[in-house]
């Protein structure tokens, strides 16, 4: 009878000792699903940033390709730019040695010729030859003098070494009206001074004549006073304009196409 109710108090004591047990195992789950479910929502919170970053990084990415792709164009384009003035300037030293050479060349060729007479030299990048009025003409003639006729041959030989430049003759006059019966006022006898001056260039000398333009100014473009004889004397001068052939020199200012 004793060990039966031993038995019995000894399976209550394990009874209440395990139920305690089970008690703290409970505690301790439920606690553990509380940590779990926390750590769940972080893992969302993190998916949701983490998606967050990677939709904006994708955004920007496109943002930096469309950037990228301007940047370069924009560096073409300046690169192209930047070699379009850097040959302009290149081609413009050159005609600039050009013109240096030309000028040389005819100072050289005449160099027995009195400067009062003929003068050379470079005005807004272009050469002129002028050849006073009382070397080339008598008094409101427009046939070119022996003596001329030598300077205009050593111009002449100096210009068809050059076949890159045109020339242009401009006759001028004095403000002093003339009207004869082969020159109705100072408009005919400039044009017809520079057209004697051409012929001449052409048929004795043998310059191209598409190179070749006369054009008269008559007395619209003085160089000094009229009001002086001394002025009136510089005034009435023809001009040998030695320039660029037009065709290169408008090619030249052509900028290159642009990157769209």
């Amino acid at each position: 009878m004793k060990k039966i109710l031993f038995l019995l108090l000894a399976v209550s004591f394990f009874s209440s000792c395990n139920k305690k047990r089970i008690t703290e195992l409970q505690r301790e789950i439920e606690l553990k699903d509380e940590q779990i479910e926390l750590l769940e929502e972080n893992v969302r919170n993190l998916q949701q940033t983490n998606s967050s970053v990677l939709d904006r990084l994708a955004d920007l990415s496109v943002v930096n390709k469309d950037g990228a792709e301007s940047i370069k164009k924009s560096l073409e384009n300046i690169n192209q730019q930047y070699g379009f003035i850097q040959d302009l300037t290149e081609k413009i030293q050159s005609k600039d040695s050009l013109n240096l050479a030309l000028v040389m060349n005819l100072k050289r060729s005449l160099a027995d010729v009195n400067d009062e007479d003929v003068q050379v030299e470079v005005r807004g990048g272009v050469v002129y030859v002028s050849i006073s009025d009382k070397m080339l003409f008598s008094s409101g003639s427009s046939r070119v003098t022996s003596r001329a006729r030598e300077v205009l041959g050593k111009v002449a030989s100096v210009i068809n070494d050059q076949m890159e430049i045109n020339v242009m003759v401009e006759g001028h006059t004095d403000n002093v009206p003339i009207n004869t019966s082969c020159n109705k006022d100072n408009w005919d006898l400039s044009v017809r001074r520079a057209t004697s001056v051409v012929r001449i260039l052409e048929k004795e000398y043998f310059v191209a004549p598409e190179r070749l333009t006369a054009a008269g100014r008559s007395e619209f473009l003085p160089i000094a006073d009229n009001g002086e004889s001394s002025g009136k004397s510089l005034n009435r001068r023809t001009e040998i304009i030695l320039t660029p052939k037009l065709d290169q020199f408008f090619k030249l200012l052509e900028a290159p196409p642009l990157a769209d």
